[in-house]
């Protein structure tokens, strides 16, 4: 078992903890650019899509970043309980709630497929979708998409970060190969793209779940519903408030303006920076929690805090620089148009990336009395920019005041906000150590 593998070897001293953290981290950073670079490849079809397709196609990727909001809890989740693991009793309970919350969230993803097919003309004509295949396409990526945190948290809990990377690869390129085939040979447009996009997906999950075939074929313990639902509400609601955060503007763009090919294109370009820093704050949450299921202490987040400012600054200088030949070999000539606005977009990312990191910081010390405010924030953003959506400079403005909203909220409850820690399990045992890549 876990226990009698690693009991053996030798503490980690704190130097190895941060070699360790920052050889996962590099590798993941690795990851990240390889499947992000893959994944910016797709807009690149904006060259030959026509501009309602490629509005919708960027529309619909957002409401699959609003999807992942009960996702990104239970990647979290996992990845805590699966840090936390120490005895067979806990590997086993494990195993139970991961087969049980499988059935869950198939039945929360049939509830939620019939609602659209009720509703599938309301739908349609909001988002603007000409083709109903895309729509029917991403109720499926909604179903593979709330299983593979599911997998990924428990890579990310037994700091399996080789394959975690692996699996993020996969995904992009698998969704570029596949949307490539078919909109060039199919021409397939937005439908043809989802529909790589679903490919990509699935080959990451396949992966993530083929690594956790031996947890899988261990028996299971019962699952305590009342308690894991206590821990994963505030985890969804507190990584839930930062994705909606990243997300709404371009909803409520699209809502409101004709043609926003030019915004979906500059955003994702923005959005980028935050991307690229996520992976700094995914491997700090799985240590931390290792660390607080143990009551040891690390200096990772201090460390992490600092990566993450000094790399998003740096990305937000970079595409001030680079956005003009991006924007020109990567998309139609009339996309310029936002080039004006690329420094403030990219501005505006950079104080939610730093935000995420206190966010794991607070939410893997259970610390979860920050929640309410980052919702509050959340919700305050979402009816500002229904007030403040006259031009895409005002909608970006609008990003960036409440994205600097958010990190203030999350340092005035990290330093400001005394608040005990809650231990992840109530046994005490000996520290084990994580097996690395």
């Amino acid at each position: 078992m876990l226990a009698d593998k690693t009991k053996e070897k030798p503490p980690m001293t704190e130097a190895s903890h941060k070699s360790t953290f920052f050889r996962q981290s590099g590798w993941m950073m690795i990851a990240t650019v390889t499947s992000g670079v893959f994944m910016s490849l797709i807009h690149g079809f904006s060259k030959v899509l026509p501009e309602n397709e490629y509005s919708a196609l960027g529309t619909l990727f957002q409401v699959l970043n609003w999807m992942t909001i009960p996702a990104l809890g239970l990647q979290m989740v996992f990845a805590q309980q699966a840090s936390a693991v120490i005895t067979d009793k806990h590997r086993h309970q494990l195993v139970g709630t991961a087969r049980r919350v499988m059935l869950w969230t198939f039945c929360i993803w049939l509830a939620m497929a019939i609602i659209v097919f009720f509703g599938r003309n309301y739908f349609i004509a909001t988002l603007k979708i000409s083709n109903p295949a895309a729509l029917w396409i991403t109720v499926i990526i909604s179903l593979v998409m709330l299983w593979r945190p599911i997998f990924l948290g428990l890579l990310q809990g037994r700091q399996n970060f080789l394959w975690m990377g692996w699996a993020a690869i996969f995904d992009g390129v698998g969704r570029v190969v596949i949307a490539g085939i078919i909109v060039t040979f199919l021409h397939g447009w937005a439908a043809g793209i989802m529909a790589g996009a679903l490919i990509g997906l699935v080959s990451a999950l396949a992966t993530a779940t083929w690594q956790n075939r031996d947890l899988l074929e261990e028996p299971s313990a019962s699952f305590e519903a009342g308690a894991w639902l206590k821990r994963v509400m505030p985890l969804t609601l507190g990584f839930g408030a930062s994705q909606f955060v990243f997300s709404a503007d371009l909803i409520v763009v699209q809502s409101h303006f004709n043609e926003t090919g030019d915004y979906v294109f500059g955003g994702t370009l923005a959005r980028a920076i935050v991307l690229f820093t996520g992976p700094l704050a995914a491997v700090m949450f799985s240590k931390l929690a290792h660390s607080a299921a143990r009551s040891q202490k690390n200096d990772l987040m201090g460390l992490t805090l600092l990566g993450t400012a000094v790399l998003g600054s740096m990305a937000a200088i970079g595409l001030m620089i680079t956005a003009p030949l991006l924007i020109k070999y990567g998309s139609k000539p009339e996309y310029r148009t936002i080039l004006p606005l690329m420094s403030l977009f990219a501005w505006s990312m950079v104080p939610l990336a730093v935000a995420n990191v206190l966010v794991n910081n607070l939410m893997a010390h259970s610390r979860f009395k920050v929640v309410p405010a980052l919702v509050a924030v959340a919700i305050g953003y979402w009816v500002a920019l229904q007030h403040h959506h006259s031009s895409f400079k005002e909608v970006i403005q609008t990003l960036g005041v409440f994205s600097t909203l958010f990190l203030l909220v999350c340092v005035v409850f990290t330093w400001g906000v005394k608040e005990k820690a809650k231990p992840a399990l109530d046994e005490e045992a000996p520290p084990v150590e994580p097996l690395s890549i």
